[in-house]
C-alpha cells in the first residue's frame, strides 16, 4: 500500500545534492519502479521507461502549464514560452519552429556552423591552449544568429554566446549561476525585443522567411501578435539551444580522448557512424535530469494513484542508462545505434514522442546534425590534450567537463 501523501519526505534538498542520480537512487532505495515523493513542498510521482514516456507525453494525461517551475522559466525557457503551452495553442506556436527546422533549414544552419568552425580554428595560435567549450559556444552563436536573422557584429559574438550559455548553466541551481542566468535572460530579451520592434515598424529589414521575420509577424490562434518580449523569448528559444550544443561537443571531445580509437571511425565520414556517435554522446553524457508535467485528472500508473494536479516526473537520465534498454549502459559504444531503429519513446535526452506535435524538442534533429558535423571536424583536427581536470560531476546540473576541455593545436 503506497504511503499517505502526508508521510512522504520532501526530496528537494536531496535532489540538489545528488543531481542526476537523484531519481535512480530514489527508485533503488524504494525498491519500486514508480516512486512517490514531495518536491518543493508538493506531491510528485516519478516514472521511468519507454511505456512511462508514452504515458507522460499523452496530453490527455499531463499538461505543461503550471509544471515548469518559475525559476526554470526565468532562466532556461522564458516566461510564456512555447514549452509552457498545451493543446492547440502549443501546436500552433510550435509550427513556427518546425517550419524553420525542416531539412533545408537544418542543412543551412549546419553549413553556417562548419564555416564558423573552420574560420575559428584557423585563428587558433599554434601551441596555445584554448577551451573548446567556450570556443564552440561562440562558433554556434555566430552561426545561429546568422541563420535566424539576428544581426551580430563580431565584438558581440562572445557576450551573446556567454549569455546563452549562462541561461542554460543556471537552470538547475539557485546559487550564483542562477542569478547570472536571470541577468543574461533579461539582457537578451531586451535586446531582441528592440529588434522585433524595429522590424515591425519598418526601421530594420528582416530576411524573408527567417526566424526573426516569422516570429515578428506571427499571430496566435486568436489572431494576436506576440508582444515584443515574448517574441524575443521565442527567438532565444532558437538561439539558446543551438549554442547549448557546445555541451555535447565538449562531451564528444571527452569521449574521443577517453576512447581514441573512435577518431578513425569518425574520420571515415560514414554518415551512419557519425549519427550513431552523436546518439551515443547524447545517451551516455547527461544533460537534463528529468522533465515534468502535471496530471490533468485523476490517473494511475502501475497501480500507483496520481491525483489531478500531481507533479509527474519522467527520469531522462535513468532511462538513458537503463540496462534493459541499453546493455552495458555505462560503456560508450556508438555501434549500439548502427542498424537500429530508435523508438520515439526510447532515447530521451531531449524528450520523447513526436516533435512536430508534442513536447519533444523540435531541435533534436538539429542537435544531432550539428554534433555530427563538429565531432567530425574535431576528429580530423591535429591537437594535444594537456593535463587538466576532465572530471564530470553528476551532482552539477547541467554538468560538463570541469576544465571545459582544453586543447592545444599543433
Amino acid at each position: 500500500m503506497p504511503p499517505r501523501p502526508g508521510l512522504l519526505a520532501d526530496n528537494t534538498l536531496r535532489l540538489a545534492v545528488e543531481g542526476y542520480g537523484w531519481l535512480p537512487n530514489l527508485r533503488r532505495r524504494e525498491g519500486t519502479e514508480v516512486v512517490q515523493t514531495r518536491l518543493l513542498g508538493g506531491r510528485a510521482v516519478a516514472l521511468c521507461g519507454p511505456e512511462a514516456a508514452r504515458f507522460f507525453y499523452d496530453e490527455q494525461h499531463l499538461r505543461r502549464h503550471g509544471a515548469v517551475p518559475g525559476a526554470v522559466q526565468a532562466t532556461l525557457f522564458g516566461r510564456g514560452a512555447v514549452h509552457t503551452l498545451d493543446g492547440a495553442a502549443h501546436r500552433h506556436r510550435k509550427a513556427v519552429f518546425t517550419s524553420l527546422l525542416d531539412p533545408e533549414g537544418i542543412t543551412n544552419l549546419q553549413r553556417y556552423a562548419t564555416a564558423a568552425w573552420d574560420e575559428t580554428v584557423a585563428g587558433w595560435p599554434s601551441w596555445q591552449p584554448v577551451v573548446l567549450f567556450d570556443e564552440v559556444s561562440r562558433v554556434l552563436a555566430r552561426a545561429v544568429c546568422r541563420w535566424v536573422g539576428v544581426p551580430l557584429a563580431e565584438p558581440d559574438v562572445a557576450p551573446v554566446a556567454a549569455d546563452m550559455v549562462a541561461m542554460v548553466d543556471g537552470f538547475g541551481t539557485f546559487g550564483p549561476r542562477h542569478l547570472r542566468a536571470r541577468q543574461a535572460r533579461s539582457r537578451r530579451e531586451r535586446w531582441l525585443a528592440e529588434l522585433v520592434d524595429e522590424v515591425r515598424q519598418g526601421r530594420r529589414a528582416a530576411d524573408s522567411g527567417s526566424a526573426v521575420d516569422l516570429i515578428a509577424g506571427y499571430r496566435d490562434a486568436d489572431g494576436e501578435r506576440l508582444d515584443p518580449r515574448l517574441a524575443a523569448v521565442e527567438i532565444i528559444n532558437l538561439v539558446r539551444p543551438t549554442v547549448a550544443v557546445c555541451w555535447y561537443v565538449a562531451f564528444a571531445a571527452h569521449a574521443l580522448h577517453r576512447w581514441p580509437d573512435l577518431r578513425a571511425r569518425l574520420r571515415s565520414g560514414s554518415p551512419d557512424y557519425v549519427t550513431a556517435f552523436g546518439h551515443e554522446v547524447r545517451r551516455f553524457y547527461p544533460f537534463a535530469p528529468f522533465v515534468a508535467g502535471r496530471a490533468v485528472r485523476d490517473l494511475a500508473w502501475r497501480d500507483v494513484p496520481i491525483p489531478a494536479g500531481t507533479l509527474v516526473l519522467l527520469d531522462l537520465y535513468g532511462q538513458n542508462h537503463d540496462p534493459d534498454l541499453w546493455p552495458d549502459p555505462y560503456v560508450f559504444d556508438p555501434e549500439r545505434f548502427l542498424g537500429r531503429e530508435i523508438g520515439a519513446f526510447e532515447l530521451v535526452p531531449q524528450g520523447g514522442g513526436d516533435p512536430r506535435t508534442g513536447h519533444r524538442c523540435p531541435g533534436e534533429t538539429t542537435t544531432v546534425a550539428l554534433l555530427g558535423a563538429l565531432s567530425g571536424r574535431l576528429a580530423e583536427l591535429d591537437y594535444e590534450v594537456p593535463e587538466q581536470d576532465l572530471g564530470i560531476s553528476l551532482r552539477r546540473v547541467p554538468t560538463r567537463p570541469r576544465s571545459g576541455f582544453v586543447l592545444v593545436r599543433g
